[in-house]
Protein backbone atom coordinates (compact mmCIF):
# COMPACT_ATOMS: atom_id res chain seq x y z
CA UNK A 1 0.00 0.00 0.00
CA UNK A 2 2.83 2.42 0.87
CA UNK A 3 4.44 1.86 -2.50
CA UNK A 4 1.19 3.00 -4.16
CA UNK A 5 0.71 6.01 -1.90
CA UNK A 6 4.27 7.27 -2.33
CA UNK A 7 3.94 8.29 -6.03
CA UNK A 8 0.50 9.71 -5.25
CA UNK A 9 2.01 11.96 -2.59
CA UNK A 10 4.77 12.87 -5.02
CA UNK A 11 2.25 13.94 -7.67
CA UNK A 12 0.11 15.81 -5.13
CA UNK A 13 3.13 17.79 -3.88
CA UNK A 14 4.21 18.81 -7.36
CA UNK A 15 0.60 19.54 -8.28
CA UNK A 16 0.20 21.91 -5.34
CA UNK A 17 3.41 23.72 -6.27
CA UNK A 18 2.33 24.26 -9.87
CA UNK A 19 -1.20 25.23 -8.82
CA UNK A 20 0.18 27.79 -6.36
CA UNK A 21 2.51 29.18 -9.01
CA UNK A 22 -0.17 29.32 -11.69
CA UNK A 23 -2.66 31.05 -9.39
CA UNK A 24 -0.44 33.43 -7.43
CA UNK A 25 2.82 33.70 -9.36
CA UNK A 26 6.03 34.25 -7.43
CA UNK A 27 4.28 34.83 -4.06
CA UNK A 28 2.75 31.38 -4.44
CA UNK A 29 6.23 29.86 -4.55
CA UNK A 30 7.27 31.87 -1.51
CA UNK A 31 4.22 30.53 0.32
CA UNK A 32 5.12 26.93 -0.46
CA UNK A 33 8.63 27.09 1.02
CA UNK A 34 7.65 27.61 4.70
CA UNK A 35 4.71 25.24 4.25
CA UNK A 36 7.04 22.50 2.99
CA UNK A 37 9.60 23.19 5.71
CA UNK A 38 7.04 22.91 8.50
CA UNK A 39 5.08 19.96 7.11
CA UNK A 40 8.22 17.95 6.35
CA UNK A 41 9.53 18.45 9.88
CA UNK A 42 6.25 17.11 11.25
CA UNK A 43 6.06 14.18 8.84
CA UNK A 44 9.70 13.23 9.45
CA UNK A 45 8.86 11.66 12.81
CA UNK A 46 6.79 8.98 11.07
CA UNK A 47 8.72 5.94 9.84
CA UNK A 48 7.34 3.87 6.98
CA UNK A 49 8.41 0.85 4.98
CA UNK A 50 9.00 1.69 1.30
CA UNK A 51 10.34 -0.71 -1.30
CA UNK A 52 11.90 -2.88 1.39
CA UNK A 53 13.61 -0.06 3.30
CA UNK A 54 12.65 1.97 6.36
CA UNK A 55 12.38 5.67 5.62
CA UNK A 56 10.98 8.86 7.07
CA UNK A 57 7.82 10.23 5.50
CA UNK A 58 8.91 13.85 5.17
CA UNK A 59 11.35 13.32 2.32
CA UNK A 60 8.90 14.12 -0.50
CA UNK A 61 7.62 17.38 0.94
CA UNK A 62 11.09 18.52 1.94
CA UNK A 63 12.68 17.62 -1.40
CA UNK A 64 9.90 19.44 -3.26
CA UNK A 65 11.24 22.72 -1.89
CA UNK A 66 14.27 22.28 -4.16
CA UNK A 67 11.89 22.42 -7.14
CA UNK A 68 10.55 25.73 -5.85
CA UNK A 69 13.97 27.36 -5.48
CA UNK A 70 14.97 26.05 -8.91
CA UNK A 71 11.86 27.61 -10.48
CA UNK A 72 12.64 30.88 -8.73
CA UNK A 73 16.26 30.74 -9.91
CA UNK A 74 15.21 29.92 -13.48
CA UNK A 75 12.57 32.60 -13.84
CA UNK A 76 13.48 35.33 -11.35
CA UNK A 77 17.16 34.96 -10.53
CA UNK A 78 19.43 33.92 -7.68
CA UNK A 79 18.44 36.63 -5.18
CA UNK A 80 14.76 35.69 -5.31
CA UNK A 81 15.59 32.03 -4.67
CA UNK A 82 17.82 32.98 -1.73
CA UNK A 83 14.94 35.04 -0.33
CA UNK A 84 12.75 31.93 -0.37
CA UNK A 85 15.44 29.94 1.47
CA UNK A 86 15.58 32.47 4.30
CA UNK A 87 11.78 32.59 4.47
CA UNK A 88 11.82 28.82 4.97
CA UNK A 89 14.57 29.04 7.61
CA UNK A 90 12.66 31.72 9.51
CA UNK A 91 9.51 29.60 9.46
CA UNK A 92 11.37 26.60 10.92
CA UNK A 93 12.92 28.65 13.71
CA UNK A 94 9.63 30.39 14.54
CA UNK A 95 7.68 27.11 14.57
CA UNK A 96 10.24 25.40 16.80
CA UNK A 97 10.31 28.27 19.29
CA UNK A 98 6.55 28.87 19.39
CA UNK A 99 5.57 25.20 19.72
CA UNK A 100 8.16 24.52 22.41
CA UNK A 101 6.94 27.58 24.32
CA UNK A 102 3.43 26.14 24.07
CA UNK A 103 4.67 22.91 25.65
CA UNK A 104 5.89 24.80 28.71
CA UNK A 105 2.34 25.79 29.59
CA UNK A 106 0.87 23.53 32.26
CA UNK A 107 -2.03 21.66 30.63
CA UNK A 108 -5.48 21.58 32.17
CA UNK A 109 -6.37 18.42 34.12
CA UNK A 110 -8.64 17.18 31.34
CA UNK A 111 -6.20 18.00 28.52
CA UNK A 112 -5.18 14.99 26.42
CA UNK A 113 -2.95 16.68 23.81
CA UNK A 114 0.22 17.48 25.78
CA UNK A 115 1.98 14.16 25.25
CA UNK A 116 1.08 14.06 21.57
CA UNK A 117 2.29 17.61 20.99
CA UNK A 118 5.49 16.86 22.90
CA UNK A 119 6.15 13.85 20.68
CA UNK A 120 5.74 15.97 17.55
CA UNK A 121 7.19 19.34 18.49
CA UNK A 122 9.43 18.60 21.46
CA UNK A 123 12.53 18.28 19.30
CA UNK A 124 15.78 17.46 21.00
CA UNK A 125 18.15 20.44 20.57
CA UNK A 126 20.63 18.35 18.60
CA UNK A 127 18.01 17.15 16.10
CA UNK A 128 16.55 20.62 15.67
CA UNK A 129 19.99 22.18 15.16
CA UNK A 130 20.95 19.48 12.66
CA UNK A 131 17.74 20.02 10.70
CA UNK A 132 18.16 23.80 10.57
CA UNK A 133 21.82 23.72 9.55
CA UNK A 134 21.25 21.02 6.92
CA UNK A 135 18.37 23.04 5.48
CA UNK A 136 20.36 26.28 5.31
CA UNK A 137 23.56 24.82 3.84
CA UNK A 138 21.88 22.57 1.27
CA UNK A 139 19.32 25.13 0.10
CA UNK A 140 21.87 27.92 -0.30
CA UNK A 141 24.12 25.53 -2.21
CA UNK A 142 21.21 24.60 -4.47
CA UNK A 143 20.56 28.24 -5.29
CA UNK A 144 24.25 28.91 -5.95
CA UNK A 145 24.69 25.73 -8.02
CA UNK A 146 21.62 26.37 -10.17
CA UNK A 147 22.84 29.86 -10.98
CA UNK A 148 26.34 28.44 -11.68
CA UNK A 149 25.05 25.86 -14.16
CA UNK A 150 22.56 28.26 -15.73
CA UNK A 151 25.35 30.69 -16.63
CA UNK A 152 27.44 27.90 -18.16
CA UNK A 153 24.62 25.99 -19.83
CA UNK A 154 21.89 28.51 -20.75
CA UNK A 155 18.85 27.80 -22.84
CA UNK A 156 15.64 25.86 -22.40
CA UNK A 157 17.11 22.55 -23.52
CA UNK A 158 19.61 22.57 -20.64
CA UNK A 159 17.09 23.13 -17.84
CA UNK A 160 17.20 19.40 -17.02
CA UNK A 161 20.98 19.59 -16.56
CA UNK A 162 21.08 22.56 -14.22
CA UNK A 163 18.01 21.35 -12.31
CA UNK A 164 19.44 17.90 -11.62
CA UNK A 165 23.08 18.92 -11.24
CA UNK A 166 22.20 21.42 -8.54
CA UNK A 167 19.56 19.36 -6.76
CA UNK A 168 21.44 16.03 -6.59
CA UNK A 169 24.51 17.55 -4.96
CA UNK A 170 22.44 19.74 -2.64
CA UNK A 171 20.43 16.79 -1.41
CA UNK A 172 23.67 14.86 -0.88
CA UNK A 173 24.91 17.73 1.30
CA UNK A 174 21.60 17.88 3.17
CA UNK A 175 21.58 14.15 3.96
CA UNK A 176 25.23 14.20 5.00
CA UNK A 177 24.99 17.21 7.30
CA UNK A 178 21.79 16.04 8.98
CA UNK A 179 22.85 12.41 9.44
CA UNK A 180 26.26 13.27 10.89
CA UNK A 181 25.11 16.07 13.19
CA UNK A 182 21.96 14.34 14.39
CA UNK A 183 23.14 10.76 14.83
CA UNK A 184 26.95 10.66 15.10
CA UNK A 185 27.77 8.75 18.27
CA UNK A 186 24.16 7.65 18.65
CA UNK A 187 24.24 4.83 16.09
CA UNK A 188 27.12 2.66 14.86
CA UNK A 189 28.81 3.83 11.62
CA UNK A 190 27.13 1.06 9.61
CA UNK A 191 23.70 2.28 10.71
CA UNK A 192 24.64 5.88 9.90
CA UNK A 193 25.59 4.84 6.39
CA UNK A 194 22.27 3.03 5.97
CA UNK A 195 20.29 6.03 7.21
CA UNK A 196 22.20 8.31 4.85
CA UNK A 197 21.78 6.22 1.71
CA UNK A 198 18.12 5.38 2.20
CA UNK A 199 17.33 9.04 2.85
CA UNK A 200 19.37 10.28 -0.08
CA UNK A 201 17.99 7.67 -2.47
CA UNK A 202 14.40 8.80 -1.93
CA UNK A 203 15.37 12.46 -2.27
CA UNK A 204 17.24 11.60 -5.47
CA UNK A 205 14.11 10.02 -6.94
CA UNK A 206 12.09 13.12 -6.06
CA UNK A 207 14.76 15.30 -7.67
CA UNK A 208 14.62 13.37 -10.93
CA UNK A 209 10.82 13.32 -10.94
CA UNK A 210 10.52 17.10 -10.63
CA UNK A 211 12.28 17.81 -13.96
CA UNK A 212 9.14 17.83 -16.16
CA UNK A 213 7.44 20.20 -13.74
CA UNK A 214 10.11 22.89 -14.01
CA UNK A 215 9.77 22.70 -17.81
CA UNK A 216 6.01 23.18 -17.46
CA UNK A 217 6.52 26.13 -15.12
CA UNK A 218 8.92 27.69 -17.61
CA UNK A 219 6.42 27.14 -20.44
CA UNK A 220 3.67 28.92 -18.48
CA UNK A 221 6.07 31.74 -17.67
CA UNK A 222 7.12 32.22 -21.31
CA UNK A 223 3.47 32.17 -22.42
CA UNK A 224 2.59 34.91 -19.93
CA UNK A 225 0.24 32.64 -18.00
CA UNK A 226 1.82 33.44 -14.61
CA UNK A 227 0.66 36.49 -12.61
CA UNK A 228 3.37 39.17 -12.45
CA UNK A 229 5.59 37.83 -15.24
CA UNK A 230 6.55 41.38 -16.10
CA UNK A 231 8.56 41.50 -12.84
CA UNK A 232 10.99 38.81 -13.94
CA UNK A 233 14.69 39.35 -13.31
Amino acid sequence: MNELLWPVMLAVNFGFILFSYKMFGRPGLYAWVPLAAIVSNIQVIKLVELFGITATLGNIVYASSFLVTDILSEMYGKKQAEKAVFIGLFSLVAMTVLMNLALWFTPAPDDFTQDSLANIFGFMPRIAAASLLAYLVSQLHDVWAYDFWRRRFPGLRRIWLRNNASTMVSQFIDSTVFTVLAFWGVFPPAVLVQIFWTTYLLKWVVGVADTPFIYLARHWFDQGKIPGTDTAA
